[in-house]
């Protein structure tokens, strides 16, 4: 309740707004930036931070990629739980909200391949990978199920990826923003996230 909802607003009011706006504000130094930029030159490139150049990548090869990346999240979260959930800084996610990220990443695009491989040119529905982790309160999450989760995902997408041959790389889809994939080019774009992703959590390049 804010202080135009009294007809009369008295000093314990002010004090409720006050701290109503501390808790605001709090809550906004905490939150993460929302990543809008478009990921899709790392097709054009080498990515300078984590080293790994998805261009290059064999397509044969990403299915073999994925496995390895969720090997190495495994030991990610075999670490202690309460260092797993701690943010190296307010607006940069704990190595469990990336790691819980990944997870979500190999189930999304295990999904939106499968729609590659059976429809025509589809176009994928929408995903706000920030208000995912907000609503599925990724930092509260316990590592050593994200640990299964995580690399269930990632053995049912590297088998899905295994099972491609021919022309069936060739085959379309389409995000809302206008960015369009072939299976092929979907599989180097993909395996930079995870790849990404752990060179944030580990330092490690590739």
């Amino acid at each position: 309740m804010t202080t135009s909802e009294h007809t009369s607003p008295e000093p314990a009011a002010a004090v409720t707004t006050d701290a109503a706006a501390e808790v605001t504000a709090a809550a906004a130094a905490d939150a993460i930036v929302p990543d809008t930029k478009d990921w899709t030159w790392v097709l054009e490139q080498p990515c300078a931070d984590c080293g790994l150049d998805a261009g290059a990548v064999v397509r044969e090869d990403v299915a073999g990629m994925v496995r390895a990346n969720a090997a190495g999240w495994a030991a990610v979260l075999g670490g202690d739980p309460e260092a797993l959930r701690r943010r190296p800084r307010p607006e940069i996610w704990s190595d469990l909200e990336y790691a819980c990220h990944v997870r979500d990443v190999f189930r999304l695009f295990r999904v939106r391949l499968d729609l590659m491989l059976d429809q025509d040119d589809p176009l994928f529905a929408n995903w706000d990978q920030d208000a995912t982790a907000v609503a599925e309160r990724y930092g509260e999450q316990r590592p050593a199920v994200v640990a299964v989760e995580l690399a269930e995902a990632a053995e049912a997408l590297a088998a899905a990826f295994e099972g491609v041959a021919g022309a069936r790389w060739a085959r379309t889809g389409n995000r809302s923003d206008g960015a369009r994939f072939t299976v092929e080019s979907f599989a180097r774009y993909l395996i930079h996230d995870p790849v990404h992703h752990l060179y944030d959590v580990t330092g490690e390049r590739v």
